[in-house]
């Protein structure tokens, strides 16, 4: 009996370890993506500087998914917007807040949910389809402050319920179906040179 688990201990490690030698990168021979903090604190300024809300800064083909960094920046809101829930199909994402702060409710239950037009400059190169709502039932209220980090899977409604005076958060928007475009450090550099988009 010892002998026998014995020996099936001896081959499961083999087996183990011939595995473990059998992985390959889901992403061969790609280059690493930097985003200086410059460039960032130039979205925020133009964000300021045209009321512009979302902007993306990078979309990068990371093997068996794209990975996108956006900027966002939303002044005061002293009650929510008509239909301002947002719940994306297939990208998550998460925030980093930079600075300011603001209320965010999050839950999978829409109220009054109203599929996002296609043609919708979010939709095509932002993060992909997904749905308005009116509310989000059942919601958890965070309060957003510096520093705090939120993840937001695919298919849970997100909504700003409150903002106290700003806030400006780093977007990393995670799309294992490729659904977005990819945008590069020229694209990004290019775009900084517009005025208005």
């Amino acid at each position: 009996m010892r002998t026998t688990i014995l020996g099936l201990a001896v081959i499961c490690s083999i087996a183990a370890l011939t595995a473990q030698q059998n992985y390959e990168p889901t992403c061969k021979d790609c280059p690493a993506t930097y985003v200086p903090n410059d460039e960032i604190q130039a979205y925020v300024k133009k964000a300021v500087a045209e009321k512009l809300t979302d902007q993306q800064v990078r979309d990068v083909d990371i093997g068996k998914s794209h990975v996108a960094i956006g900027v966002v920046h939303r002044g005061k809101l002293a009650a929510p917007a008509p239909d301002s829930v947002a719940e994306h199909d297939f990208v998550s994402e998460v925030y980093h807040v930079i600075e300011g702060s603001a209320t965010l409710v999050t839950g999978p239950d829409l109220v009054g949910k109203k599929r996002r037009p296609a043609d919708l400059e979010t939709v095509r190169l932002f993060n992909g389809p997904g749905n308005n709502a009116a509310s989000v039932r059942n919601g958890v209220a965070h309060e957003l402050k510096p520093g705090d980090v939120i993840v937001i899977p695919a298919g849970t409604g997100h909504w700003f319920t409150k903002i106290d005076d700003h806030i400006t958060y780093l977007m990393i928007r995670v799309d294992p179906d490729k659904m977005t475009p990819l945008r590069d450090e020229a694209a990004s550099r290019a775009y900084l040179q517009k005025t208005g988009r």
